[in-house]
């Protein structure tokens, strides 16, 4: 029996760089950076000041039940918002929904650090203590309460599932409802992820960890610079990226719009440190070999590669040796760009947000530019073809986006037009 095919017919994101894809994408595609100054809460005592903050998001604005809203977190709205996009741009609503084999699985890297450090401020402070820890502050700090909004608000009755695998939870999520479409469990997914992580207390504790930049609080837009000599560290960002994951039989019955084919997807494990990646790459490549190896494909079927590409020195270098391992002579041919470098880090949604700039990619046959790459890393090896500053029009008909985690977890996506 041949294997189901499995492809994209829906696209949402809140972000940074626009609330909708088609902001997003059009300020990436032109170099448009979203790191500012953070607004979120009082930075000026902090050695970090800026974030990718999602700006002018308000869920009212998506239809949603005033109750269910009111008793939803950050991180839910963001997921919600990005879903209720992602479903319309399918045509999918919860009346054509609920007969369905549908599901949710949703990655979270951080999860609800906002709501956990607004309860214990309340706990901590002697005027108030434990008699003022808001009320919902128990399901809110539940990372699997986000996929619950979306279940609620669509009334989808199939398997709903948070996974968490730090920086490659948004791709991980993409494979394992890869997983579950090929298997007949589902017909339709909304696989995705989010992260409301811009608070005092998390961005203190990737400042401690000297993760993030700390150079450009006057500049923010010029503070994600993967792959560039002066990059310093990467740049935290917010939001939620979901993409409707559907069979292919199911989605050209209904007359679906097909974006892309999923084509396949591998993961793996570094087992080497909590915080840094095998300095050969050789973690990372392995995910990406088994990506190829599922999706039937060779690394010279890619046109354009989306990069991990932190701004962190040891990712940079490490994902360099690894495209280099993968791709052999191809890697120098390879169009590669880091779109993080507009958004910043959105942690467990990175992965998707990145799938959808694959797709956006394809579509308009264009590979958006790194920016900031003003003095490529020559000396920490640093030498591939990183779309510097500029994007570059040429025809895109299959990408890899990889991601990679913090504990040394591993994931890769294979797309391609159909």
């Amino acid at each position: 029996m041949a294997q189901r095919r499995v492809v994209v017919t829906g696209l949402g994101c809140v972000s940074s760089v626009g609330n909708d894809v088609k902001t997003a994408w059009e300020n990436v595609k032109n170099g448009k950076s979203g790191i500012t100054k953070i607004t979120l809460f009082d930075a000026s005592k902090h050695q970090v000041q800026i974030a990718g903050e999602v700006k002018d998001f308000d869920i009212n604005n998506y239809g949603v039940d005033r109750k269910l809203a009111r008793k939803m977190s950050r991180m839910s709205k963001f997921l919600l918002g990005a879903s209720i996009e992602a479903a319309a741009d399918a045509g999918l609503t919860a009346d054509n929904l609920k007969d369905e084999k549908a599901g949710i699985v949703t990655g979270v890297g951080i999860g609800l650090s906002d709501d956990l450090e607004t309860a214990y401020k309340k706990y901590l402070d002697p005027a108030s203590g434990v008699d003022r820890i808001p009320p919902l502050t128990a399901p809110f700090v539940l990372n699997n309460e986000a996929s619950a909004g979306v279940a609620m608000h669509f009334q989808i009755y199939g398997p709903s599932w948070t996974l968490s695998t730090a920086c490659a939870s948004g791709t991980d999520a993409l494979g394992l409802s890869l997983d579950m479409i090929r298997s007949g469990r589902l017909d339709v997914c909304f696989a995705g992820g989010v992260d409301a992580n811009i608070t005092g207390f998390n961005i203190g504790c990737y400042q401690a960890l000297s993760a993030l930049t700390r150079s450009f609080n006057d500049e923010p837009e010029k503070a994600s610079r993967p792959f560039d000599k002066n990059r310093s560290g990467f740049v935290m960002a917010e939001g939620s990226a979901v993409l409707i994951l559907e069979e292919y039989e199911h989605a050209k019955a209904r007359g679906a719009k097909i974006y892309a084919e999923v084509a396949g997807y591998g993961a793996s494990s570094d087992a080497y440190h909590i915080t840094a990646p095998r300095e050969d790459g050789s973690g990372g490549a392995l995910a990406m070999k088994r990506a190829f190896e599922d999706a039937g494909m060779k690394p010279s079927d890619i046109q354009y590669y989306n990069a991990h590409g932190t701004s962190t020195s040891a990712n940079d270098t490490a994902e360099t040796l690894m495209i280099k391992s993968v791709f052999g002579d191809d890697a120098k041919k390879l169009h590669i760009s880091s779109t993080k470098s507009e958004i910043g880090h959105m942690v467990g949604s990175a992965g998707s947000i990145e799938a959808i700039m694959c797709i956006k990619a394809m579509e308009d046959n264009f590979v958006p530019p790194t920016i900031n790459l003003d003095e490529p890393d020559l000396e920490h090896g640093c030498d591939l073809d990183y779309t510097p500053n500029k994007g570059v029009s040429c025809e895109i008909n299959a990408t890899a986006s990889c991601s990679l985690g913090f504990g040394g977890h591993n994931g890769c996506i294979i797309l391609k037009k159909i």
